[in-house]
């Protein structure tokens, strides 16, 4: 018998499991067959295409993006795979305690030596918008908190926006500005300035209604303008003191 009565008294509606088990079949299944079906149309465009893909990759590029589902670095910016190193999370933060993101900065900058760290935020975001309210909404609200201080730091212009589309979607260019800033300050990057001049970090926002980037003009090519306190010393410097 396929369906499960939660409740005998009948103050609960019955659950199919049999049409649930289906359903997750088949969306399962779907994914099987679009990845045969992708592999099929790349390979019937170029039949070495996974040859030279396995070879390895050498991207220019490292995007640290939203989690979001809607905003898939490749898609957006029509390159290929191998051709962006990719870091996700809720609301593309970037943190100095995040190991994982330091892990995936440091190998991109100093192994695979890309030119350009992008910081994509995008429009409409629930993350930024989560951060906006004093719900709760369990663990993630301990990241969350990491946009809160973003709106600390600017709440005297955000309090003054009274449309609250327009209040999260500033807070979103707010939040890219922030991660910009906070990338630019690690000791990864500043070193990197120190022996490279090829590298540049970047603060976009997509608009998901209509699929543009919209360039926040926060381009960073040195620590110049980060504050005293935040600009490091060579190495050689230290061992000097």
């Amino acid at each position: 018998m396929s369906t499960i009565e939660n409740n005998k008294n009948g103050n609960k509606p019955a659950i199919d499991a049999g049409s649930i088990k289906l359903a997750q079949a088949q969306s399962y299944k779907k994914l099987i067959k679009g990845n045969s079906s992708w592999v099929a149309e790349r390979v019937k465009e170029d039949p070495e295409y996974f040859k030279k893909l396995a070879q390895g990759q050498s991207p220019e590029v490292l995007w640290i993006g939203c989690s979001d589902s809607r905003v898939p670095a490749n898609e957006v910016t029509g390159t290929k795979p191998g051709e962006v190193f990719v870091h996700r999370n809720i609301a593309n933060v970037c943190v100095h305690s995040d190991m994982n993101m330091l892990s995936v900065l440091d190998y991109a900058v100093n192994v695979l030596k890309v030119k350009h760290v992008i910081v994509a935020g995008h429009y409409g975001c629930g993350g930024v918008a989560a951060a906006l309210t004093g719900k709760q909404f369990g663990i993630i609200d301990n990241w969350l908190r990491h946009i809160k201080d973003v709106y600390r730091l600017h709440a005297y212009e955000l309090d003054r926006i009274t449309d609250e589309k327009q209040k999260v979607n500033r807070l979103v260019e707010l939040n890219v500005s922030e991660q910009v800033y906070n990338l630019c300050k690690t000791s990864i990057v500043q070193n990197a300035w120190m022996h490279r001049a090829d590298l540049q970090v970047h603060g976009w926002v997509i608009d998901i209604s209509t699929g543009f980037i919209k360039d926040l003009g926060l381009t960073s090519s040195g620590p110049d303008n980060l504050g005293y306190v935040y600009e490091l010393e060579g190495t050689e410097a230290l061992a000097a003191h």
